[in-house]
């Protein structure tokens, strides 16, 4: 399939002005705010109620439930929401469905303490994350069905929008999470963190408001494509009893993505793939982990972080995820991933910078942006990527499937990144040149096989 034609500079930026563009912004708004919740939000919870590094790098642990939603994405594909699917669809019943599962544990956080209930507040930011990885795999289901599937130039500006809309989701979330935790606390309540997750709360009643305005597509022809599959392991079997038709559903649900995939690409450049996947953002995940706790460790308040690190980062976010899109659209996507590995790599040196430096607002402001600028280059560049690799008869398992491996390797190999700062006795230099020699590996199975994918 040819995806890349080369067109002129106003041709390739007025695909963001398309309607559908602005509803994929939505989405990626919906999808990124949880992580607000269970990130920078409860690690600095962690943070002021007196725990340890090493103990809020573990219960980052809750982020691997990401790595493993492709487990339930089949079921996700298939399994219709009584009575919610009839009246908005099967998308946005899920996506409606998971929202009110959030909204109903930040307003149990709103009721505890982790000083003495921490096992019950990881609880409940586990039973967030499984809901917000849940979402996603609607979610992301439903942005790359807004877009055709030989609208490859689109698919690559739709995952530039949708990174808009989610890091618009974290930062802007983020801001407001930090400047009222330090509202309240400076208004003298102790239980700061609760208020504000309370009235976070508000924020997915509109999210859950504003989806109702998507459109969503008929899912008969999904539905069609997977029935038929099921009829050849139907047949197959020898056998149309109840416990055939059974095992078929199950077999051709969880097993008919994985063979697409592997039967797609060929086995060998599949594995490739996945290890790329897997290896490509570890070294961003650690520095993200612990990046608001070095912040705080190096003497920046909860409004400082809120301005540069949220506040302006998302400003450049926004502006140098257009810019990746662009350059995603014009230059191919396999570029675009090479280009945004080395500027990952590259700009992570400059906390070790600052971490040597000592405090210092401009530098943190210039390491807090050209990071953004890396992270968006990359973030956009992966999105196109995988959303270019899915096979629309299992949109969700798929996506799903890739979105969790890249997860895998950033959630659960990061849980581990407070411990490296302690075991380097808190040489924060050290432990960011260490994040940027994470990308190298990933780029290695890039150029093993990149002249064996149909991408450009």
């Amino acid at each position: 399939m040819e995806i890349y034609k080369k067109q002129s500079l106003s041709e390739s930026f007025s695909i963001y002005f398309e309607k559908r563009m602005a509803k994929i912004i939505l989405l990626g708004i919906i999808s990124g705010f949880p992580w607000v919740l269970i990130g920078s939000g409860l690690s600095l919870w962690l943070k002021e109620d007196g725990l340890s590094r090493s103990t809020i790098g573990w219960a980052g642990l809750i982020f691997s439930v990401y790595a493993f939603n492709y487990l339930w994405a089949p079921v996700v594909d298939r399994i219709r929401i009584p009575w919610l699917t009839d009246k908005i669809g099967h998308r946005r019943a899920w996506i409606v469905s998971m929202q009110l599962i959030i909204l109903i544990s930040l307003i149990s956080w709103s009721l505890i303490s982790p000083t003495t209930n921490l096992s019950l507040v990881i609880a409940v930011g586990l039973i967030i994350a499984i809901a917000s990885a849940t979402q996603d795999i609607t979610i992301d289901a439903l942005r790359i069905e807004q877009i055709g599937p030989n609208e490859g130039k689109s698919m690559q500006a739709g995952a530039a929008m949708a990174v808009v809309g989610w890091w618009t989701g974290y930062k802007l979330g983020g801001v407001t999470a930090l400047n009222l935790a330090e509202y309240f606390e400076q208004a003298g309540f102790e239980n700061y963190w609760q208020i504000t997750f309370l009235i976070l709360g508000t924020v997915i009643i509109a999210c859950s408001i504003g989806l109702m305005f998507i459109h969503e597509t008929s899912s008969d022809q999904r539905k069609d494509s997977q029935k038929q599959i099921d009829q050849i392991i139907i047949k197959k079997l020898g056998s149309s009893s109840i416990g055939a038709k059974s095992v078929a559903w199950i077999s051709a649900t969880i097993a008919g993505p994985v063979m697409s995939f592997f039967k797609q690409n060929g086995f060998k450049i599949a594995l490739g793939i996945l290890a790329f996947v897997f290896l490509f953002k570890i070294g961003e995940a650690f520095l993200g982990r612990m990046s608001i706790i070095f912040y705080k460790e190096m003497g920046f308040s909860k409004s400082d972080i809120a301005l540069y690190s949220k506040g302006l980062g998302w400003i450049t976010t926004v502006v140098f995820t257009l810019l990746g899109g662009l350059f995603a659209i014009r230059s191919g996507v396999i570029k675009a991933m090479f280009l945004s590995g080395i500027l990952m790599a590259l700009t992570n040196i400059l906390f070790s910078i600052l971490a040597w430096s000592g405090k210092s607002e401009w530098l943190f402001a210039v390491a807090v942006i050209f990071d953004d600028m890396a992270a968006a280059f990359a973030t956009v560049s992966f999105v196109a990527f995988i959303s270019l690799l899915v096979d629309r008869t299992y949109t969700a398992t798929q996506y799903a499937l890739l979105a969790s491996i890249g997860t895998a390797g950033r959630t659960m190999m990061a849980s581990s990144s407070g411990a490296l700062v302690d075991w380097l006795n808190g040489d924060w230099g050290i432990f960011f040149v260490l994040t940027a020699v994470m990308v190298i590996p990933s780029l290695i199975f890039l150029w093993l096989i990149k002249d064996k994918l149909n991408l450009k």
